[in-house]
């Protein structure tokens, strides 16, 4: 396979299914503009899966590389979705030890808004652990990156395994690898990074009430409220309205 032929090939495909008008109407979803063709998520997932189904069994190595040239290429936000939407048939079982350094750099690299970001973590890496759940710790090295995305993806990307069924087995993320990563991005200026914290809360609190509570009880000063009061959907009414009258403001 030509990786360089087909992606541009991909890359014009995706350009002709453009709607202007749905591109204007996508930037509802977005605090800053975007550079959208106005494709939606669902044509951009079936355009990569129509390339395969008419070339047949394409290996993992040859999807990577190909979503390479294609995200090195992207100028626009549903070209970022298309790179990886070319992995997700081969994510669980195809893709080596080394591809969460990729996904780092992804994020650092290409990943611009919020979208782009939990698209990745909730599409690409949620089948990626599946498949090698020992690798998920890793993912906390990336609260200490530049990127607020790679910030935000250290929680998205883990959301899911709080508590998860996997074959025959029960993965549990530790509660300790949940609170650290929260209580290391509890002064984050970045909205995004800080709704992700709250998310990862808010499911956690749902498998580990007590834990949860007695985290908000503990940051509810310094914590910022938005983090705040969507952690606290997790847990029942009554709780929920006694961390609400606790002294005190959460940070806006």
């Amino acid at each position: 396979m030509n990786t360089e032929a087909v992606a541009g090939e991909l890359l014009a495909s995706l350009a002709a299914r453009g709607d202007a008008d749905f591109a204007v109407g996508m930037q509802r979803y977005f605090p800053h503009e975007i550079r959208a063709l106005g494709v939606g998520n669902a044509a951009v997932v079936a355009l990569a899966g129509d390339f395969f189904r008419e070339h047949g069994d394409v290996p993992a190595a040859a999807r990577l590389r190909l979503a390479e040239e294609v995200l090195a290429r992207a100028e626009h936000h549903e070209e970022v979705l298309l790179g990886f939407a070319l992995l997700h048939k081969v994510a669980r079982t195809g893709l080596g030890d080394d591809f969460l350094d990729r996904c780092e750099g992804w994020l650092e690299r290409y990943v611009s808004n919020w979208a782009q970001c939990d698209d990745l973590c909730l599409k690409l890496l949620y089948p990626y652990f599946l498949g090698h759940l020992d690798r998920l710790p890793r993912t906390a090295r990336w609260v200490g990156s530049e990127s607020p995305w790679a910030r935000r993806a250290a929680n998205v990307a883990v959301v899911k395994f709080v508590r998860r069924k996997v074959g025959k087995v029960t993965y549990e993320l530790p509660v300790a690898h949940v609170l650290d990563n929260c209580t290391r991005l509890m002064h984050d200026k970045d909205p995004y990074v800080q709704k992700g914290s709250g998310w990862l809360l808010k499911v956690t609190a749902q498998v580990h009430p007590a834990e949860v509570e007695a985290y908000l009880r503990r940051w509810r000063p310094v914590m910022k409220r938005d983090t705040f009061r969507y952690a606290l959907e997790g847990l029942d009414k009554e709780t929920r309205g006694a961390l609400m009258a606790l002294g005190g403001k959460a940070e806006a």
